[in-house]
Parts: structure tokens; C-alpha cells; sequence
């Protein structure tokens, strides 16, 4: 099941017109840990969620799902 973070993971990388793999190289994970972020598989550690953010320029609240 996709949580709020999963899809606005998803929604970020395709407003920027990345692919999982490159998205994956920008971040320095793997493309199999950023597709398991998508689909709701896995949940990041907060430092990784710290990176997204910081990559994105969006708050943590927003990725989980505290603000819009």
C-alpha cells in the first residue's frame, strides 16, 4: 500500500523529470531502494529522509504527510 510519502516521493521525481535511476545516482542510493520508497515496500531512515528533502527543497513535514 503507498503512503503519502511513497507518492509524493514519485510525484517529486517525475515533476523534475527524473527516472528512478537517476534520481537513484543524484541521491547515491540505490535504484532498487528508491523503487521500494515508491511502491511502499520500505520507509526511509530519517537521514535519508533528510537528503530527499534537502534535494527537492521540500520539508520532511511535507514528505510525510504533515503539511501541503
Amino acid at each position: 500500500m503507498k503512503s503519502i510519502f511513497s507518492e509524493r516521493l514519485q510525484d517529486l521525481r517525475e515533476d523534475k523529470g527524473l527516472s528512478i535511476k537517476q534520481l537513484a545516482k543524484e541521491l547515491n542510493f540505490s535504484d532498487v531502494a528508491i523503487s521500494r520508497w515508491e511502491r511502499g515496500l520500505r520507509i526511509p531512515n530519517i537521514e535519508v529522509l533528510y537528503k530527499i528533502a534537502i534535494y527537492f527543497k521540500v520539508s520532511a513535514d511535507y514528505l510525510i504527510g504533515l503539511e501541503n
